[in-house]
């Protein structure tokens, strides 16, 4: 008999991320990923320059980021958690707290990490309805069983665009049973400006059971790098701690992470340009008959009404050379998810769909 996997993991379908080629003589666009549209931070790029001790271990705490951390949120240093992207937190945290038969809860149109996550420990992803494209609060709570050991909420979410205000999430979090972790995943949250969101990271100070993970790998544009980061209570923390890798980010992370997370005025420049392309695409593609679903990451999603147009319109940007995502894996067979990037990129993408669209009159 051939060795065997633990349960679950052989009903994974592997993670597909964006596409970043269409031939090697297209002038590639790669708008599949949701990665900062200005690159990293100039500070940051000067600090890798910089660096030179290769061969040395970097710091199993990962201290100088989290020490930037908290000193940009007001957050204690001993409550936050790094690891190589948010991914590996998420997994971490469903390691540490279910197992086999025990239940992972997510919103319907979820980051597929959940559910890849949760079948690796032998767990069962649990997906609740959404409404119109947004958390249902009142499925997710419906969704709750005696088994259900962690609740994720993608907030922003991804790939829609939308978001549960403090409101929403204050009703969820006191719903749910104490010994439930409710995961509020903020890797769009910086982009978000709306008055009733609430990124809680404070609320994740004062509580016994809920947890916010963020990422570099968006705003910061350090998706290369992995770089994640989570803040909770003390004896998550301590839990994390215990399982997670002794050298799980990089120097290189540690020390681009620092400078970009104090680099404010870049932050400020990417999150204005995300609003002005934000406002310009979406004002675009609906006069070209094109429905957009509400976003407030750096990403809009279009709708083209039919699986098969969507399906054209992917193939005919490609021969553009302009890759976006396809997400009828995520249950949107009808909609494409576009990465929003600088004026010149957009203008291309808005060119290329509006020969699309008259391609198709």
């Amino acid at each position: 008999m051939s060795p065997q996997p633990q349960p679950g993991i052989m009903t994974i379908a592997a993670y597909v991320g964006g596409k970043s080629s269409v031939g090697s003589n297209v002038d590639v666009l790669k708008l599949s990923s949701n990665e900062g549209a200005l690159g990293p931070s100039p500070k940051a790029i000067d600090r890798l320059a910089a660096m030179s001790a290769w061969h040395r271990y970097p710091d199993g705490g990962a201290l100088e980021v989290r020490d930037a951390l908290a000193q940009r949120y007001h957050l204690p240093v001993d409550r936050i958690v790094c690891g190589a992207g948010s991914d590996e937190i998420i997994a971490l945290l469903i390691q540490a707290y279910a197992g086999v038969g025990d239940e992972v809860l997510h919103s319907e149109h979820g980051f597929s990490m959940y559910a890849i996550s949760a079948k690796a420990n032998g767990a069962v992803p649990v997906a609740a309805p959404e409404t119109n494209l947004r958390t249902d609060v009142d499925a997710m709570l419906a969704a709750v069983t005696p088994k259900t050991k962690l609740v994720f909420v993608a907030n922003p979410n991804n790939p829609t665009g939308s978001y549960l205000s403090k409101t929403e999430i204050d009703r969820l979090h006191a719903g749910l049973p104490e010994d439930v972790i409710l995961v509020i995943d903020g890797a769009y949250s910086e982009y978000v400006e709306e008055p009733d969101y609430d990124d809680c990271l404070q609320r994740a100070l004062d509580s016994t059971n809920l947890i916010v993970t963020r990422t570099f790998s968006k705003l910061y544009a350090l998706g290369g790098l992995r770089l994640g980061w989570m803040v909770g209570p003390a004896a998550i923390v301590d839990v994390l701690n215990r399982v997670r890798g002794p050298f799980n980010v990089s120097s290189a992370a540690i020390a681009a992470g620092a400078e970009a997370i104090k680099d404010t005025a870049f932050e400020q420049m990417s999150r204005q340009l995300n609003n002005e392309q934000m406002a310009r695409v979406v004002g675009a593609v609906r006069q070209l008959g094109i429905n957009t679903h509400p976003s407030v990451g750096n990403f809009v999603l279009l709708d083209f009404g039919q699986a098969e147009k969507a399906q054209e319109a992917d193939t005919f940007l490609q021969t553009k050379g302009i890759i976006v995502r396809q997400v009828a894996g995520y249950g949107l067979p009808t909609c494409l998810r576009l990465t929003l990037g600088t004026h010149d990129q957009m203008t291309r993408v808005l060119d290329a769909l509006a020969a699309f669209i008259e391609g198709q009159s």
